[in-house]
Order: C-alpha cells, then structure tokens, then sequence
C-alpha cells in the first residue's frame, strides 16, 4: 500500500473534506470510540489467543464438516462476546498499541469465521486443505468438476455472512491430475 501510494502524483489523491475521505473518518472514529467504551473485563490478546485456537484445532492442516461447524458457532460468539466484554486501555488521541491489537482481532475474527465458511464450502481436499471426509485410502480426494473455480468473499456488513462470488479457472496448456504423495 505505501509503494502504491508512494507513486502517485501529487494532487492526485483525495482531498480530505472529500466526501469519502470524510466518511472513512466517520467510521473509524466511530469504531475507535466503541472499541474504547467497552470497558470490559478480557484484555484483545485473550480473544487473540482465543480465535488462535479454535481456527487451528478445527480449520487447520486437517479438518471435517463438523468441526468447521462448531468453529464457526464458537467464533461467532467470540466475536458477540468482544464486542461486550473487550477492555481496551488507552485514550484514542494518542499510540496505543492495545486498540491497535483490538482494531486487528475484530477484523480477525471476522475473517476466521469467513476463513471456516470457506473451507466448509469446499467439499474436497486439495493442496493444504484437507478435509478427512474426502480422502481416498490417505491421500486427498479432488473434485475438480466442482472445484476447479477462484473463490471470494464479499463483506456485507457487521454481524453479517460474507457472500461467496466465483471465477471457473480455465487451464489451456496443463491437465488437472491428483497430486499422489505415496
């Protein structure tokens, strides 16, 4: 972002009464002043911790549709109770690395809760995801036919679930095949 930003000519960029401009700091002023009003009792680096280990026990190297289920159960009520519970000391005028730490954990546990929607979406094992209910005697069972597509989320909002938005791949010079680690 800064190399991009680096480049670009002076004068370019918005101006900062810009409506949008204006609008991004409505928002994140918003977001600071609600993060600081909490007033909790768990401190972001509970919640990080938290989020850590419901994502690797059951969105890690090897997952199933149930876990993803739950996880996706437990991280929507991590997140529910962060945004009840969080303490975030600082003032918001001047560095303060805690709500920098929340500001990061409430955007991480919305992308954990996309992350686990995504790989139960995905009813196959391919690469690194591997899902236990798709294998064959071990080894990763693909499904191209279904699978052979970029994905990606769109946000819709606080409280909300990502929409799923699909490009089929199109391969004109290599031939899909079933990696064999045997």
């Amino acid at each position: 972002m800064t190399d991009y930003l680096a480049g670009e000519k002076s004068g370019s960029r918005p101006a900062q009464d810009a409506p949008e401009f204006q609008a991004v700091v409505k928002d994140v002023n918003a977001r600071v002043a609600k993060l600081l009003s909490i007033n909790g009792t768990k401190s972001p680096r509970y919640y990080h911790k938290a989020l850590g280990k419901i994502t690797w026990g059951q969105c890690g190297m090897a997952r199933d549709k149930a876990g993803l289920e739950q996880a996706i159960r437990d991280l929507q009520a991590l997140r529910d109770d962060f945004w009840k519970n969080v303490k975030v000391v600082g003032s918001g005028e001047a560095l303060a690395p805690e709500l920098e730490r929340a500001g990061r954990v409430a955007d991480f546990l919305d992308f954990g809760i996309m992350m686990c929607l995504d790989a139960l979406t995905r009813e196959e094992s391919c690469g690194g995801h591997f899902r236990t209910e798709y294998q064959d005697a071990g080894e990763a069972q693909r499904d191209d036919a279904a699978f052979a597509h970029a994905a990606v989320w769109e946000w819709q909002g606080d409280g909300q679930l990502p929409a799923r938005h699909i490009e089929p791949l199109v391969y004109e010079e290599t031939q899909l095949s079933t990696r064999s680690y045997k």
